[in-house]
């Protein structure tokens, strides 16, 4: 179990992906709240992406707003010549001020779409996107049908080969699910933080189920405490990101109880933690492809690894909803 097609596409992708957020560094929203990871080594994510690429990883994902736009300027330059042994996906809405490292508001318009895949593009350095997203979770499903719409017009331009949304309501990724070339959803999707019905929804729909978070925000990487760097998003956690402490104290300690509740599943077989946290999202449907973020070559090679070990058993799944009380 190495690859996976990414929902009704037909396009193949290794069966884990790698997300690019962490690697964009720090940037901000307008009233400086962090949304970065913090300080990055851009050689070292270079070195790190193309390492992911020789252990077999082949869909990379990431935003025009990670890092405002420094995400994709990294992952083009890792990527190079290799560009066309890779399934790349990037996502459109935030508005931001590169100069600054700050979003400044967002933009649902399909004029802007289009503005914003072109700046992607020269960004990225390649003519075409494989999967486009929108990146505005909570847009307003008619406009989002619009924008749907602009997605059909890029795909017939063959700038674009498929796309989806970024959301964690099934009801609007239904809206863009009724485009033919609508071919995935973005969502949450942990083995702390299951989202049932947006599973249901992939395999009724035949969407891939694009998996963020798959490592709790690090805490499934064995994250267990302490303080984080100030431009670091866990220092100041929002309130869509669970997990960590409001006080900037590090990681919630009833969420490493439940962690050490199943610590020894998702353990068992020589898997790392971070390894049985993706065996689990891969036993959890066949339409998932989980993207875990990365800012290191050991991080890259520890995610990749769990490849190798393939998913966990229906019955360890089972053992692991009974312990957490699903």
């Amino acid at each position: 179990m190495t690859t996976r097609t990414l929902g009704r596409s037909g396009i193949e992708v290794s069966a884990l992906g790698f997300g690019c957020w962490a690697i964009g560094g720090e940037h901000q929203t307008a009233d400086g709240q962090p949304v970065g990871w913090g300080k990055v080594d851009d050689d070292e994510s270079v070195r790190a992406v193309r390492r992911a690429l020789d252990l077999g990883v082949t869909f990379f994902d990431t935003a025009d707003s990670y890092g405002t736009g420094h995400s994709e300027e990294v992952l083009g330059k890792a990527l190079g010549k290799r560009r066309d042994d890779v399934v790349l996906a990037t996502k459109w809405g935030n508005v931001f001020d590169a100069d600054t490292r700050t979003l400044t508001g967002t933009d649902a318009t399909p004029e802007y779409a289009r503005r914003a895949l072109t700046a992607s593009l020269r960004r990225l350095g390649t003519d075409r996107v494989d999967l486009y997203q929108l990146h505005i979770s909570d847009a307003d499903p008619a406009r989002a049908a619009e924008l749907r719409d602009a997605c059909e017009e890029f795909v017939g331009e063959g700038l674009v080969r498929a796309y989806g949304w970024s959301t964690d309501d099934p009801a609007r990724a239904a809206v863009f699910a009724e485009g033919p070339h609508c071919t995935a959803v973005q969502h949450a999707l942990n083995v702390l933080q299951d989202a049932p019905e947006l599973v249901a929804l992939c395999e009724r729909l035949e969407l891939a189920s694009v998996d963020r978070s798959p490592l709790a925000m690090g805490l499934l990487a064995g994250r267990r405490g302490g303080a984080l760097e100030a431009g670091d998003i866990r220092s100041r956690p929002p309130a869509w990101l669970p997990g960590y402490a409001d006080d900037g104290s590090g990681a919630d300690p009833e969420w490493l109880a439940r962690i050490d509740a199943v610590r020894s599943l998702l353990t068992s077989e020589g898997r790392s933690l971070a390894q049985g946290a993706l065996a689990w999202l891969w036993a959890r449907s066949p339409r998932t492809v989980p993207i875990p973020g990365f800012r290191t070559v050991a991080q890259a090679e520890e995610n990749a690894g769990a490849l190798a070990k393939g998913p966990l058993t229906a019955a360890q799944s089972a053992e692991i909803d009974r312990l957490l009380g699903r």
